[in-house]
């Protein structure tokens, strides 16, 4: 019985390596790559082990030849405003689809959803023909509204789910008290769906930092790129510099698993929230 307990645990164990190599390789090869002279990488001389020496040069050549901390100075502008209009709507739409019983609810709920129904490529025209009316092109703030649009309608649902399990008791207790609306969301129920918070707010800043589709197509000005976009002007028509490209991959993605390792306790709790009731 014991052995075969042992003989469960080792070929579980070794699953979960074989799953950690191949999720950690593209990692590890970015790296590696970020760090070989482009020489080598033509040249199919690149090493297995990193030239971790050459960490410095990597830093070096995006402060020197392209404004790309200006461009991840944006992609942090649009993701951070994403995240935070997002979180105040859905809170907001999340309570009072919770909480209250009014005409439209269901046709609220299906809009959101309906959201999610349409790809994003579907509306370029549309949109972008709002933005030019709207004189939103080339405008920071545009992009924020518009990744709203499309992250708040997830938001919605997660904080809605977490916010069905706050017994009603509490809040007719905190009326009886003389407390309004907006005071028993801010008081009660925003510590009490604190992990939903936290997975809402890493789905949204994902959703705001990964922007590229309508940042390309709504920004012109090179000064307004965001990071994605900097990134993709990297591959040239005849020669792409791949240490550069991968130089930049490495900085783009450490602010975003910064924040991801800030939020990651909180984050499964908030995703089951309301998974089971009663």
């Amino acid at each position: 019985m014991i052995g075969r307990r042992n003989l469960s645990i080792g070929v579980r164990s070794l699953l979960a390596l074989v799953l950690v190599i191949l999720a950690g390789f593209p990692v590890f090869w970015m790296i590696n790559t970020a760090m070989t002279p482009v020489g080598d990488l033509y040249s199919n001389n690149q090493r297995i082990i990193p030239d971790f020496s050459r960490t410095l040069n990597i830093f070096q050549v995006l402060v020197s030849d392209s404004p790309f901390l200006r461009w991840l100075g944006n992609s942090a502008l649009v993701a951070g405003g994403t995240t935070l209009l997002s979180l105040l709507l859905a809170c907001l739409a999340a309570y009072a689809l919770s909480r209250y019983k009014f005409v439209g609810k269901g046709l609220m709920t299906f809009g959101f959803f309906a959201t999610q129904m349409l790809p994003e490529a579907l509306l370029i025209v549309p949109l972008y023909s709002m933005f030019m009316t709207l004189g939103l092109l080339n405008e920071l703030y545009g992009l924020v509204l518009v990744n709203t649009a499309f992250a708040m309608p997830v938001a919605v649902f997660l904080l809605k789910s977490a916010m069905d399990t706050v017994p009603y008791e509490i809040e007719e207790s905190a009326r009886v008290d003389g407390c309004n609306a907006l005071t028993i969301l801010q008081v009660m129920f925003i510590p009490l769906i604190a992990p939903s918070l936290a997975a809402a707010a890493v789905i949204t800043f994902f959703d705001g930092w990964n922007e590229y589709l309508f940042a390309t197509t709504f920004i012109h000005d090179t000064a307004n790129w965001v990071a994605s976009t900097g990134l993709a002007s990297f591959i040239g028509e005849f020669t792409t510099p791949l240490d550069m490209v991968f130089s930049g991959a490495i900085v783009f993605t450490i602010p975003a698993a910064i924040f991801f390792l800030l939020m990651q306790r909180k984050i499964v709790a908030g995703l089951t929230a309301g998974s089971v009731k009663g």
